[in-house]
């Protein structure tokens, strides 16, 4: 058996509310269905989908909150001086490269969790102001 697609990423979070609020103001992430575990949690779809991309486990100590071998996780954006702006508006510190060769836009960031974050632009996309 091999693996055909990328299901989902999970990150912990000692405070719900922030993470979840975070994700849908600059990612479009909105929470949906998910199964009644016995831990608090959220799963996060994007505009649209069926199948939840992100995973969200709360309710952990902030000493818990560490990153291991997986560097960051990455999305496909769109509209990358709308989201420029807003990260600008709201103090989060980002990093913003194209891809020789490509041309692809990739705008770093990280969650209130200390996750990474990449989005990915496409390359006719206009630079951000």
């Amino acid at each position: 058996m091999s693996a055909v697609a990328m299901n989902h990423f999970t990150i912990l979070t000692d405070d719900l509310a922030a993470t979840l609020a975070f994700y849908e103001e600059h990612l479009g992430l909105k929470p949906g269905p998910r199964p009644p575990f016995t831990f608090p949690g959220a799963w996060l779809y994007a505009e649209g989908g069926t199948e939840a991309i992100l995973h969200v486990i709360a309710g952990r100590p902030r000493q818990e909150l560490v990153p291991g071998v997986i560097d960051h996780m990455a999305f496909t954006g769109k509209d990358l001086a709308k989201t420029v702006a807003r990260l600008k508006a709201r103090g989060v510190p980002y990093e913003l490269r194209r891809l020789p060769a490509y041309g692809t836009w990739q705008l770093f960031f990280h969650d209130p969790n200390g996750a990474k974050v990449e989005l990915d632009f496409d390359a006719a996309e206009p630079a951000p102001v």
